[in-house]
């Protein structure tokens, strides 16, 4: 079973980092349960996206901005689709690394405490380089099986620990509601979950893995079983965010500190190593994903072993440690960085959906009726959710 085991884990560590384990933090203390149907929304639309990217990669052989430069015949609108992209994942993974590195941090701050906190970033930082640098894709897929089972594990128990109502998840999660004030966090949920990041990486990941359209039903199965995965531990995280007595979020070790009275320090044992697990995962997907993005543009040969690729996801996982290491706060990178992915996903969407659907890229393999229904319902609701954070984000300046 683990052999058959391939880029999914990935995607699902990917968009398990710190980043989510704040959202899913905040919408369990503010809302309970009542929030667990919009995860479980973004989990499904994660699903039939990534599903549809992952197929492009191992029929077209392939990575996802190779297949749209080659498709794309108008050069203006072909050069115009390349900048948002290379802008929205080289600036953005760089202006986020420093979030996934500090994420980590916090939980080696959880488990050893915050005397020598302040090497903690060169640590998580370098373990990282060691990872990209030294392996192959198959020692990478190995690892983070690894790092997700234990990330998966941790959350789990900690959920267990709180003894929640199976009767109001089960509301949660089938009965939609959106109490006041709570909108915002449900296009952070689902904004947090489907990352336009992924679909780049999982197309390059996915041709690395299979080269025959034979193993296309492993292709979906890797899918579905490993992002499921990550939306079990999404869950896990709010129904735990709901048991703890704690009225606001400032980080994400706050939750664990909140059940401290409750589980003693076995609770901040457990939340540190998971988010320990899922930081280190976030902030080796997100330099990988941009130095993809890259060798697609332009067109560089040799994949992961190309000294360029590897020069790229050096200079992203190097901007995350300064960051985070002189505590440079890059605010208007960072807004930046939310308007170009908010302009991203529903063009990415669109465009998975058109390539998707050509006869000259995918023959037999291309979406079916149902398959479309769900592609287009997404594009609708992603051109929504990406118009919402633009507008939050102008509101800001």
């Amino acid at each position: 079973m683990f052999k058959k085991i391939g880029p999914g884990v990935l995607v699902a560590a990917a968009f398990v980092g710190p980043g989510t384990i704040t959202i899913c933090t905040i919408a369990g203390v503010r809302f309970g349960y009542t929030l667990i149907w919009a995860v479980l929304l973004s989990i499904l639309a994660t699903m039939v996206l990534q599903e549809m990217a992952g197929r492009i990669g191992v029929v077209a052989q392939n990575g996802l901005v190779a297949v749209i430069k080659r498709e794309l015949k108008v050069k203006w609108f072909r050069n115009f689709i390349i900048g948002i992209v290379l802008s929205a994942i080289l600036v953005g993974n760089a202006a986020y690394e420093g979030g996934n590195i500090g994420g980590a941090t916090l939980g080696l701050e959880g488990i050893f405490g915050q005397e020598l906190s302040f090497l903690y970033p060169f640590l998580i930082g370098g373990s990282a380089f060691f990872l990209l640098w030294f392996s192959s894709y198959k020692t990478l897929e190995k690892v983070f099986v690894g790092l997700v089972a234990i990330m998966g594990i941790c959350f789990l128990i900690s959920a267990a620990m709180t003894k929640p109502s199976v009767i109001s998840i089960a509301k949660g999660m089938f009965l939609p509601s959106l109490p006041e004030n709570s909108l915002l966090t449900v296009i952070a949920l689902v904004g947090t979950t489907v990352v336009p990041y992924n679909l780049f990486l999982h197309a390059s990941l996915a041709k690395e893995k299979w080269k025959s359209k034979s193993e296309l039903k492993k292709v979906r199965w890797d899918t579905i079983i490993s992002i499921a995965v990550g939306g079990i531990v999404s869950i896990a995280i709010v129904i735990t965010a709901s048991a703890a007595p704690i009225i606001e979020v400032t980080n994400v070790m706050d939750m664990a500190k909140g059940l401290e009275p409750l589980f003693g320090k076995t609770a901040i044992y457990f939340m540190g190593i998971g988010l320990l697990a899922a930081g280190i995962t976030s902030a080796i997907t997100a330099p990988l994903a941009a130095a993809f993005v890259a060798g697609s543009c332009f067109g560089w040969n040799g994949g992961m072993e190309n000294k360029k690729f590897k020069w790229v996801w050096s200079t992203v996982l190097l901007l995350g440690i300064i960051s985070l290491s002189f505590n440079i706060k890059p605010i208007q990178i960072i807004q930046f960085a939310q308007i170009a992915n908010g302009i991203l996903l529903p063009i990415m969407a669109i465009l998975l959906l058109w390539i998707v659907n050509k006869k000259t890229v995918m023959g037999n393999h291309k979406n079916t009726i149902v398959q479309n229904v769900l592609g287009f319902t997404i594009v609708g609701f992603s051109i929504f959710l990406g118009a919402k954070s633009i507008l939050k984000v102008i509101e800001s300046l």
